[in-house]
């Protein structure tokens, strides 16, 4: 992301020079551009790519801090407890065998 906020900070810088000299070039698309328009928008241009910049070292800096830390090289083993049953329901183990459901006649 450094990179692409130092590439929009050298486009901007380009466009803010040629649509000073001749403001046309840039707003090509426009029937009556003026060097009002090319400042504003290279004044969004500037904050986007300044934002872009600052986020960019600031990811840079917690990615070094998180390198820094120490990688543990032994875990500690983490026991699981074992599932209680709960009073009065009857475990698999206990009836072997499936409780009939009783049907309803036609």
């Amino acid at each position: 992301m450094l990179l692409a906020a130092l590439n929009l900070m050298l486009i901007t810088v380009l466009i803010f020079i040629a649509g000073m000299i001749k403001p046309r070039w840039v707003l090509f698309f426009l029937d009556k551009p003026s060097r009002t328009q090319i400042l504003s928008i290279t004044l969004v241009l500037v904050m986007i790519s300044f934002t872009m910049y600052g986020q960019a070292i600031s990811d840079k800096k917690k990615e070094e801090a998180a390198a820094a830390l120490p990688i543990p090289t032994s875990a500690v083993p983490v026991p699981v407890p074992a599932p209680a049953p709960a009073p009065g329901v009857a475990t698999p183990s206990s009836s072997p065998q499936a409780p009939s459901v009783p049907t309803a006649p036609h």
